[in-house]
């Protein structure tokens, strides 16, 4: 929960049935008691500089925010209700770097043929938008939106985030919960990253209890590894190769993390339990922005050096100036 999200949801109408909003403020609650919430060390002060530059508001269940840096464009992918329910009523905007929502529902299940339930993680490779939709992997136009390939990961639990390697494989994770009638969060697992070829083979590249319910994953480049964080209990950053068995810790922090970017040297990671943002630098944490309840999966603009932040119990991403 790209809960990626995690992705939780605040319950906003669907286009053809209501949502149960009592039973989506269940899911989250339920969401937050699965994290270990005990007595945590008072964080330290945020890093000076991060400063929040612009709210945009009008958005149904944000889950994550993405920088297309070839269009200069921000994409917002929409849960708009149960992070879970195929009810093709998911979306994907188009955001200006100036705030201005270009087009609310760029993207749009149910319309033009495009089958959108609840859209987590996204990811671009040259003018292809990849976004995780529970158990499918879809890919649309860039430019347009046009649905270009969907590609059923028939054991899939609850995709979440999406990165791209410099192979042009893509690699998501699956997160492994599920919710049952009444918002209890499940974890039947397994806990696992999926790979799809470029000629769109499904693997698992990695499976593993010590994913901890992987939810963000990128490229490192520089370290030529991926680095995952887990939203469960483990409170792990985590790095892996393909090749390896199981990934390895390399920081902790409070846990509850959602999204992570590289910035250069620095790994940038959301975190639920302690509504934050932090950077760890050789397994050291620096707070970079705090008080931020519920946040997902982050972005980041590397043209004008901000983190893009998303909140999936609102209706509105936040875009930071980092220092």
């Amino acid at each position: 929960m790209r809960a990626t999200v995690l992705c939780t949801t605040v319950a906003v109408a669907a286009a053809c049935q209501p949502v149960d909003r009592k039973k989506v403020a269940n899911v989250l609650d339920t969401l937050r008691a699965a994290m270990d919430t005990a007595a945590l060390v008072p964080p330290p002060p945020a890093a000076p500089g991060a400063t929040r530059v612009l709210t945009v508001a009008g958005f149904s269940t944000p889950e994550s925010v993405l920088h297309d840096s070839t269009q200069d464009i921000y994409f917002v992918s929409n849960i708009n209700g149960s992070p879970t329910a195929k009810d093709n009523n998911g979306f994907i905007s188009r955001v200006r770097p100036d705030g201005a929502i270009e087009n609310l529902k760029f993207i749009e299940g149910g319309r033009g043929g495009v089958t959108l339930n609840a859209p987590k993680g996204m990811a671009v490779l040259g003018d292809t938008l990849w976004v995780a939709d529970i158990d499918v992997a879809r890919a649309f136009n860039a430019r347009t939106g046009a649905l270009l390939d969907s590609v059923k990961l028939d054991s899939a639990v609850f995709l979440n985030d999406v990165t791209v390697a410099a192979t042009g494989a893509i690699y998501i994770t699956d997160t492994g919960i599920r919710f049952d009638d009444v918002g209890n969060v499940l974890h039947p697992g397994p806990d696992r990253v999926f790979r799809i070829g470029p000629d769109r083979k499904v693997t698992v590249a990695v499976r593993s209890d010590s994913l901890g319910w992987p939810n963000g994953i990128t490229v490192d480049a520089a370290g030529r590894r991926f680095i995952i964080v887990a939203f469960g209990a483990a409170k792990t950053v985590l790095s892996w190769k393909p090749g390896d068995r199981t990934p390895h810790a390399i920081a902790k922090g409070a846990g509850g993390f959602d999204g992570v970017e590289m910035v250069g040297g620095r790994i940038l990671v959301s975190s639920w339990t302690d509504s934050t943002v932090s950077a760890y630098e050789t397994g050291q944490e620096v707070k970079v922005i705090t008080g931020v309840p519920s946040p997902a999966d982050i972005g980041y603009d590397a043209k004008r050096n901000r983190l893009l932040l998303p909140f999936v119990e609102g209706t509105r991403i936040e875009i930071w100036q980092l220092p």
